[in-house]
């Protein structure tokens, strides 16, 4: 029988709904896991019960630093991360940039609670738990497993709010072997997400520049598009030190920096913002705590433009 580690951290896997239905993790990990003793030894390692919305990326470290500590331990065949969807995208894909170890790492949730009448989350995490000891997976990194399909955490994000197909993935016509990047902590670094659309000043991007921001993701329009005012202001942090990057709020395609006029993709990168080629607002923000922590910032074009795949098999 396999060994599995099961980290829990909350979410809504491990939730109940009160009188007037709403909801909050309750759960213990131990209650949760239950009766799935008899497919697998199962090490459970509770470590946090919060709704993963409300999670930082101190959080993240905890979830990443429990990971290492199980897969410590040689006789663990695999690991399983319980965790809220909201979040979910953010904390697999850190955990798997630093993953270097062939034994598979799967992370589920749940869409419903575990108090639901059709419930998600067992059969979720039956599922996860089975990928992680499946041999054929070893060495493809963090996974997302969800409704049956199994997604590479890279790449993967939320497609709908209330469904059980909750995640998707951009499919890809080849894929590059993972970089995996050396340890370290991103709790303390400061890194936004700023919304560009049609319109849109300055204002948002100097005021967390000025709130002491390291580094900023821009979601910007079409293929990685905005305005002149927008680029000065890139210039301006640029110039200040502040690693920009450039994503976009379209779901499927590339960043590219082909277009111009003052406000396109080429003019935000002729500014100093780097683009990326398929990862979201979400994961680019983590990549980019990451690099910067690590000051790795010039790997951050070979690292977006690796090409994962979709759906696995």
């Amino acid at each position: 029988m396999p060994n599995i580690a099961v980290v829990t951290t909350g979410g809504t896997i491990s939730s109940t709904s009160n009188a007037v239905g709403v909801s909050t993790p309750t759960v213990t990990g131990t209650d949760t896991v239950g009766s799935l003793s008899s497919v697998a030894d199962i090490r459970i390692l509770d470590i946090m019960s919060v709704d993963s919305a409300a999670m930082s990326l101190r959080d993240f470290d905890v979830v990443r630093s429990a990971v290492e500590t199980a897969l410590g331990d040689p006789s663990i065949d695999g690991v399983v991360v319980l965790h809220g969807t909201d979040s979910m995208e953010e904390c697999a894909f850190l955990v798997d940039l630093f993953h270097a170890d062939a034994r598979t790492v799967v992370f589920t949730g749940a869409q419903r609670t575990s108090d639901h009448p059709d419930a998600d989350g067992p059969a979720n995490l039956e599922f996860a738990i089975a990928a992680a000891h499946d041999p054929v997976l070893r060495g493809r990194g963090v996974l997302i497993a969800f409704d049956g399909h199994l997604f590479p955490a890279r790449g993967t994000v939320k497609i709908d709010t209330e469904g059980v197909a909750a995640f998707g993935s951009r499919p890809a016509k080849a894929a590059t072997p993972r970089t995996v990047l050396s340890a370290r902590s991103i709790g303390d670094m400061r890194v936004d997400i700023v919304a560009l659309y049609p319109g849109v000043d300055r204002v948002a991007l100097d005021a967390v520049v000025a709130a002491g921001a390291k580094g900023v993701v821009l979601e910007a329009l079409g293929a990685g598009n905005t305005n002149s005012d927008v680029t000065l202001a890139v210039r301006d942090a640029a110039d200040a030190g502040v690693v920009i990057a450039l994503s976009t709020r379209v779901p499927h395609g590339s960043v590219v920096t082909t277009y111009g006029g003052g406000g396109g993709g080429s003019d935000l990168a002729a500014a100093g913002a780097h683009g990326t080629c398929f990862l979201r607002p979400s994961q680019t923000r983590i990549l980019l705590a990451a690099l910067i922590a690590g000051d790795d910032v010039d790997r951050f074009d070979e690292l977006c433009g690796e090409v994962v795949p979709g759906q696995l098999p």
